[in-house]
């Protein structure tokens, strides 16, 4: 029911959080890797997949939601968009040099099954690319106005809540850091690289 909401949201470039903080460190793990092709979980309207096709890299983007890959579609005739769930993903194994999750994993009701369906369909030594909110973040909220204090409370309790802005209504999870983790490395996963970004330009006062 969001999914005109959230186009117009994104727009062609995304929202803030996107542009000014995590496109930048996402695409420096792409560029010269030597990636052919990638599997984008969670796609939306397209906009990752087009940043990826843009870099060279053959992009299929598949998303649950018929209005988001109808956009995507719209927007990137020459891409391949497959309306589909994480959970269980119509693709062969060993398929792709590289897997993304771009804020994804927080609107996945089983991490431990799609996380797994990521790892099937990996090429051996491939790699799985993931953006996602910071744990602490989900687990907790301003007191008052931003700089007033952030409460953080029942962090060890995976749990999803509905969160709405815009016109859109999403249910996200909360989970503690280590289930996420614990779930990656059942799959054979090795940690190579982890950052939490800093914004790069964007609204002074959004920034801070």
């Amino acid at each position: 029911d969001s999914a005109e909401a959230w186009i117009a949201d994104m727009g062609e470039e995304g929202d803030f959080s996107r542009r000014h903080v995590l496109d930048a460190p996402m695409l420096a793990r792409i560029r010269g890797r030597g990636f052919r092709n990638a599997l984008d979980v969670g796609c939306g309207e397209g906009r990752f997949c087009r940043m990826l096709a843009a870099e060279g890299i053959a992009a299929t983007g598949i998303d649950p939601t018929p209005k988001l890959i109808e956009a995507a579609r719209s927007r990137d005739d020459k891409g391949r968009y497959v309306q589909a769930r994480a959970e269980a993903l119509p693709l062969p194994d060993s398929g792709f040099d590289l897997v993304v999750s771009y804020l994804t994993l927080i609107d996945i009701d089983d991490i431990r099954a799609a996380i797994a369906e990521m790892g099937r369909v990996l090429r051996p030594g491939g790699s799985l690319l993931v953006a996602n909110l910071n744990s602490f973040s989900t687990a907790g909220g301003w007191n008052g106005d931003p700089g007033t204090g952030y409460l953080i409370d029942n962090y060890l309790d995976e749990r999803a809540e509905w969160v709405s802005w815009r016109g859109i209504l999403i249910r996200n999870w909360h989970r503690p850091f280590h289930a996420y983790m614990q779930a990656l490395l059942a799959q054979g996963l090795r940690l190579v690289h982890f950052d939490e970004p800093t914004p790069q330009g964007g609204d002074p006062e959004r920034v801070a």
